[in-house]
């Protein structure tokens, strides 16, 4: 027995320097995709070029409710952290680890517009770490807003709309501006899953995609159970 309880210690010590020594090779392996990124083209040369595109809405041109929605729905701990979102990686790590999968990513606002102006979408561990760099380099460059801001002219919206400029005028030919609180909260549900809440291919799902976010808005304290009632 002795003999048996020594060999599982031993085990475990194994498993435990391999996770720690696969652990620091994707570290460094991310570091070194981040730093090849911003090789390629500095963070400021990146932002300033999404910044001078054709649509480029700021955030004073975009309903206040669009946007406490995006934060509901997609980062409800957006303003307190500071570009990772520890409890959201947390669970999501012990959900990718048990299905084996990387379905689940806990990204944060500023991790999608990390991967949006520098990386694939392709899912691998080691974009992910050099991700959670490019979020740091954001976060101490940019504040909230600016990133927000980012996040909204950049994401993909499904049917081919980029940004929330060409999603407002190809679903609901208008502005940003112009959006009903309807279209708004409509409008925040997408992103989550475009090729699934797609406008055209799948206005049903889309619809209680909407409804989801609205029961987000209530949650986190943006609207009343009235105000929810009468969107």
């Amino acid at each position: 027995m002795r003999t048996i309880g020594t060999l599982c210690r031993r085990l475990v010590v194994l498993v435990l320097a391999a996770a720690l020594l696969l652990g620091g090779l994707l570290t460094f392996r991310g570091y070194q995709m981040y730093r090849g990124a911003l090789d390629q083209q500095s963070l400021a040369d990146t932002v300033d070029a999404i910044r001078a595109q054709p649509g480029y809405t700021p955030l004073s041109g975009l309903p206040q409710l669009y946007l406490n929605a995006v934060i509901a729905v997609e980062d409800h701990r957006f303003t307190q952290h500071g570009g990772i979102d520890l409890i959201a990686i947390t669970r999501a790590a012990l959900y990718d680890l048990a299905t084996g999968s990387l379905d689940q990513g806990g990204s944060t606002i500023t991790q999608q517009v990390a991967k949006n102006l520098f990386f694939t979408q392709e899912k691998q561990f080691v974009r992910k770490v050099a991700e959670v760099f490019m979020a740091f380099a954001l976060e101490r460059s940019y504040t909230k807003g600016e990133i927000l801001e980012l996040y909204v002219n950049t994401i993909y919206f499904g049917d081919g709309y980029y940004g929330v400029y060409d999603a407002c005028a190809g679903y609901f030919g208008k502005t940003p501006a112009e959006m009903t609180s309807y279209e708004a909260t409509l409008l925040a549900g997408i992103p989550n899953a475009p090729s699934i809440y797609s406008l055209s291919a799948n206005p049903d799902l889309a619809a209680q995609r909407q409804s989801y976010v609205v029961r987000q808005l209530v949650k986190y304290g943006y609207l009343t159970d009235e105000e929810a009632a009468a969107l």
